[in-house]
């Protein structure tokens, strides 16, 4: 690496649509990590990044450099394959609390580095953190202790992890530039690469609640990610998963929490049954292990997923057999006529959730773990006048005008024969069947 550039020829080379050499990109990571580039500067630059691309090889080179400013975690001596899993963020997305003690009952390491949530999109380990005593911090000491005596890990990434990202991501934050594709990919797949795991499955959700509306940007993010894992040698391959309606009957933190240990028991709704074996199936091959379908669906029926959950969460302080918190107040949003729930559109929950209590406007910001929303009619569902549709949750009771506002909005009810709509499911307890995986990206 040159000793020094120009930070202004670099930003003036990407305004321009012309292409970082390695030397250049390797430079301005470091430089503004360590506070040589101001962040005025690299505001610029990401703008111009965001207005102008980068090339596969740009992306991959600076997804390097991110990770050259921090750790590496090795998991190689743990004596079995190690597989991972990433979802964009959505609402009631809280797969990864099955899905990490399912894999890990097939024999497969599970080292799994998760968020919080920011705005409307849930976060795991605030979901997690309403389990009594369960704590999120651990050192890579621990992690590899916990992976070799259950197989599976939860917990949230250590500072050491590609500190280029964290400052980064702060930056695009409040600059316009989120939205970047080179900039979400790198972000994501500098903190996986550096966490060390032999195979990765991407959940890149489409729709709505998802951060990607519309299905040719979740194509273009999942393929520019999985040709980043593949250029660092990970196996990657990509699931896009539909989020226009929320996944699951529960959004928000022990809501989803008691949701996700009615799955590990052999029931809860049937999409995220279907999408967790479905994430579980392609983990499981790239760690180079072949199960079918059956035998995902007979690990949770039996116990074995559980017998790890249970395990985990004692790994992490937590007490799962103790009572998960309850909301002090309650409303009850009822069908104001007879018809077919034919939407429910996922960002209207997430942000009813949201000002209930369940997320932050920002990171400082704490969540309640007992907010949120219970769905007793999801899309597809006939219900009568009067018959329950959603069940806001909270403790703060002046929280209940404006998310009552935004859940209202998100119920679309028609006055239809329930002949006339398709649907699989009009009781309280399973969501109805639809598709939830709309394409898959591999190498």
């Amino acid at each position: 690496m040159s000793q020094s550039h120009d930070t202004v020829d670099i930003i003036r080379t990407k305004r321009d649509g012309l292409v970082l050499n390695d030397d250049q990109i390797d430079w301005v990571i470091d430089a503004y990590t360590r506070g040589i580039v101001a962040e005025e500067q690299m505001s610029a630059l990401a703008m111009a990044i965001l207005l102008r691309g980068m090339t596969r090889a740009e992306i991959a080179r600076w997804t390097a450099a991110m990770i050259a400013t921090g750790e590496r975690l090795d998991f190689s001596g743990l004596g079995r394959p190690t597989t991972d899993k990433h979802s964009t963020g959505g609402v009631g997305d809280k797969i990864t609390l099955p899905l990490a003690p399912l894999v890990a009952s097939f024999g497969v390491a599970v080292p799994q580095l998760s968020g919080r949530g920011l705005g409307h999109t849930g976060g795991t380990l605030d979901k997690l953190e309403s389990i009594p005593g369960w704590r999120a911090a651990l050192s890579n000491d621990e992690m590899l202790a916990q992976l070799t005596s259950v197989g599976a890990v939860i917990c949230q990434a250590g500072s050491g992890l590609a500190p280029a990202d964290r400052k980064l991501y702060a930056l695009r934050d409040v600059t316009a530039t989120v939205e970047s594709i080179p900039l979400i990919a790198s972000s994501i797949m500098s903190k996986k690469i550096a966490e060390g795991t032999g195979a990765l499955v991407l959940d890149v959700k489409v729709g709505s609640g998802a951060f990607m509306k519309t299905l040719d940007d979740a194509r273009e993010l999942a393929r520019t990610m999985v040709d980043l894992g593949a250029d660092a040698g990970v196996r990657t391959v990509a699931l896009l998963t539909d989020m226009s309606t929320p996944l699951g009957l529960t959004v928000g933190n022990a809501l989803e929490v008691r949701e996700s240990v009615e799955v590990l028991e052999g029931g809860g709704p049937r999409d995220v049954v279907d999408l967790t074996v479905a994430l579980a199936k392609e983990m499981l091959a790239g760690a180079g292990r072949e199960v079918d379908t059956e035998e995902l669906h007979a690990a949770l029926a039996d116990g074995r997923a559980m017998d790890v959950w249970q395990k985990m969460i004692q790994a992490q302080g937590g007490d799962s057999t103790a009572p998960l918190p309850t909301a002090r107040e309650h409303e009850v949003i009822r069908a104001e006529h007879s018809g077919v729930v034919t939407g429910l559109d996922a960002l209207g929950v997430g942000v009813a959730a949201w000002r209930l209590g369940a997320g932050r406007a920002r990171k400082e910001d704490d969540v309640q773990a007992a907010a949120g929303i219970e769905i007793h009619a999801p899309l597809g569902t006939s219900v009568n006048a009067g018959d329950p549709i959603l069940t806001l949750h909270t403790d703060t009771p002046e929280r209940f005008d404006r998310a009552r506002q935004a859940a209202h909005a998100a119920i679309e009810l028609t006055a239809a024969a329930a002949e006339s709509v398709p649907t699989t499911s009009t009781t309280p307890n399973a969501a109805v069947s639809r598709d939830i995986i709309l394409d898959t990206v591999r190498p």
